[in-house]
């Protein structure tokens, strides 16, 4: 059974540590800001597509959200501009997934 105040607690730290509004995060998702406050807050449930795009934005697994035990492994990454865009927020989270994709098959590889 999912724990849904794990996933919005967790989303809501990982919006918080990456700088962006819920304002930029729901533009992003392609959805309104209602939606993230409400889930944060526990009040409606994430859907599983939306948490795969946020899981890529954020640079973190799927499971961080789902599963207390899991870690978060921030990457490292500088960012020098005065705003962000939807399509600076694009960029990020294609270059998270293929460094999450990469450090997976570096774990493969190292047997884990």
């Amino acid at each position: 059974m999912l724990n849904f105040e794990l996933i919005g607690k967790r989303f809501n730290e990982l919006r918080n540590r990456s700088g962006l509004t819920q304002s930029q995060i729901a533009e992003f998702l392609g959805v309104d800001q209602s939606y993230i406050s409400k889930c944060e807050k526990n009040e409606r449930q994430f859907s599983v597509d939306i948490l795969e795009k946020a899981a890529e934005l954020f640079g973190c697994t799927l499971e961080y959200f789902t599963d207390e035990s899991s870690e978060f492994k921030p990457m490292p990454m500088a960012l020098r501009a005065r705003s962000v865009d939807v399509e600076d927020l694009k960029t990020i989270a294609a270059i998270n997934k293929i460094a999450l994709n990469l450090r997976f098959m570096e774990g493969l590889l190292k047997g884990e």
